[in-house]
């Protein structure tokens, strides 16, 4: 396997080695107070991408991506639907569930719910307690942020940039119960009102981070192969899953950190809080799911990058050509020969999964396809069938 990825602790691409048969990927899901946009869509269909080449390349691959199915943007959407917390999770989830599905992405091996591993959570709570990480004040619990040298290794942010991202991203500086205002949440005292399981420390409910680390240790061992998720996740969120897990077991957490880049849609970054969404239940209504799916890994992952409303009927002339490859009739002449454009289409996905191109390969293919005239077409549409099992592309026929 000649794979190089992009770490983004490290800032460069650097070849990826495995310590044995199984890579153990994790990516952090989604929090389901609601339904999916294109900008999840972006990540989840690349880390599908991911695990579907790794599997080609002869690995077994153990794909967890968890569920963040209580937390305070949840509570928050329930009280103003005046519904229960658990109904808005398990509605937005079921349609999560269906949008991936419309998209091709294959399940993950496993998708932990936190509210399933209270169990796991409080045990690395009281182990970072134990080890002199954690402090408890009036039932809640924080990760004690000066003893961490190494902390910012991953974001590389200056101190003074730290606690104004963090507060904007779900911090809390005025917490009298804290030290440090950057010390980060493991253990959350209940509030009047708020769902809560029993601990050591009395009821409350998980913070934010550690419900990462005690998922993936507990599926994937002491250290992740990969770790992904979008590049909005790089601080505090993944910057503080490192502090917690590496004080924890003295072993480096991740091997390679791989983010997303942000999508735009109307100038801005698609958020909820800006309201510039463009959902996947509503591109379902007039687009193909091989459309949409072509239309983001056209973009490298790591870019940002502007949605356009014209953007999938563009991309729907590449799925209508390679609806034309499969329905081209193979003849007995000479055999038309793939083997370039194999080798260049892994090429690209070696060179950090570089769908575009490998986009564009196919297309090239697909164009000498649709030309031939009575070649053997047998070694070309076999390959493109492996090249779309990678992409996750579906085989359409006129």
């Amino acid at each position: 396997m000649h794979l190089r990825i992009y770490n983004t602790m490290t800032g460069k691409k650097e070849a990826f080695t495995a310590r044995g048969r199984q890579v153990g990927i994790y990516v952090c899901g989604i929090t389901p107070y609601d339904v999916t946009h294109l900008g999840h869509a972006f990540t989840y269909v690349f880390f599908d991408v991911v695990a579907r080449y790794v599997r080609d390349q002869g690995f077994e691959v153990k794909y967890v991506q968890n569920l963040t199915d209580i937390d305070d943007d949840i509570l928050k959407k329930a009280s103003q639907l005046g519904k229960d917390w658990r109904e808005v999770v398990r509605k937005n989830t079921e349609l999560f569930f269906k949008d991936n599905r419309w998209l091709n992405n294959v399940q993950p091996d496993v998708f932990p719910r936190a509210t399933d591993h209270i169990k796991d959570i409080i045990n690395t709570v009281e182990k970072l307690i134990s080890k002199g990480y954690g402090y408890e004040r009036n039932g809640s619990v924080y990760f004690r942020i000066e003893l961490d040298r190494d902390y910012g290794q991953l974001s590389k942010l200056p101190g003074d940039k730290m606690l104004p991202l963090a507060n904007e991203r779900g911090n809390n500086p005025d917490d009298p119960n804290k030290r440090n205002p950057l010390d980060f949440v493991l253990w959350q005292a209940k509030k009047p009102g708020e769902p809560s399981w029993k601990s050591p420390w009395g009821e409350g409910r998980p913070g934010w981070h550690i419900e990462c680390t005690a998922m993936s240790t507990r599926y994937l061992g002491t250290t992740v192969d990969i770790h992904g998720g979008g590049s909005d996740l790089i601080f505090p969120h993944h910057e503080s899953s490192i502090a917690q897990s590496e004080c924890l077991t003295g072993k480096p957490f991740v091997r390679y950190w791989m983010h997303t880049g942000m999508v735009r849609y109307r100038g801005e970054k698609m958020s909820k809080s800006l309201g510039n969404l463009v959902f996947i239940r509503t591109l379902r209504e007039d687009f193909k799911p091989n459309e949409v799916r072509l239309a983001i890994l056209s973009h490298h992952y790591r870019s940002e990058w502007e949605f356009t409303d014209g953007e999938i009927e563009t991309t729907g002339k590449r799925a209508d050509l390679f609806k034309d490859t499969w329905s081209a009739e193979s003849g007995t002449g000479e055999r038309l020969d793939q083997s370039g454009h194999e080798k260049a289409f892994f090429a690209a996905m070696d060179d950090d999964f570089d769908t575009p191109r490998a986009i564009e390969v196919l297309e090239e293919l697909a164009g000498e396809i649709k030309k031939s005239r009575g070649l053997d077409l047998s070694g070309a549409k076999a390959f493109m069938n492996r090249a779309f099992n990678i992409l996750g592309l579906e085989m359409e026929y006129e």
